[in-house]
Parts: structure tokens; sequence; C-alpha cells
């Protein structure tokens, strides 16, 4: 079986998180502030899987950094919202650990990337 290329492991990736975010979503609670931060999350979460789809199809540099930008801005929302979720005692720390510790790590992963293109 051939190696796959890190790009087609990160759309894997990122397409997981956004099943995740999909379900955390359809588990909150039907409280109207649950569901208007389960929304706002749902549309980031999701987002960052479908503008990373858009990273791997640019065409340059500096589409790939200007498109790299809106992934890195989606998941640094995705992660405030998954935050907000937590402080505001919707969601418990421990339920929503892996899925704010997968968010992090995939925001860090997406800034370190942009800034190493617009570096060279």
């Amino acid at each position: 079986m051939p190696e796959s290329y890190p790009w087609e492991e990160l759309r894997s990736r990122t397409k997981q998180f956004a099943i995740r975010v999909v379900k955390l979503y359809r588990a909150l609670p039907r409280t109207r502030e649950a569901q208007v931060l389960g929304t706002q999350v749902l549309r980031s979460g999701t987002s960052v899987a479908a503008n990373y789809r858009a990273v791997c199809r640019a065409r340059s540099k500096a589409e790939f950094v200007s498109k790299m930008g809106v992934v890195v801005e989606e998941a640094d929302e995705t992660v405030f919202w998954l935050e907000l979720l937590v402080e505001t005692g919707i969601v418990t720390g421990d339920r929503m650990k892996k899925l704010l510790g997968e968010a992090n790590e995939l925001l860090a992963i997406f800034a370190a990337s942009q800034r190493t293109a617009k570096g060279h």
C-alpha cells in the first residue's frame, strides 16, 4: 500500500473532526443558549474541513496562503466556541477534552503551515 501524502491525512482528519462536531451538536441540550452556541460550532467546525479541501486545490503559493488563512480562522473560532460550551457549563470539560484537544492540534498544524508558506 503506497504511503499517503500528508494533505490526504489532514483531509481525512478534518473530515473526521467535522463529523465529531456534528455528533456533538446533535447531543447538545435543547436549550436556546446551547443551540445558539452549537450552531456556531457546527458552522465553524465543519468549515475547517470544507476549507481545507479548498487549500488542497490551491493553484499558487499566494492562493494557498490565503485559503490556509481561512482554515486557521475557522479552526480558531471553533476552539473558541468549544471553550465557551465548556465554560458556560453546557458541556463538561471531561466530555469535551478530546474534541477540544483535536481542535487545538489542528489549529496549531494549520497556523504553522501558513507561517511556513508565508516565509518561503
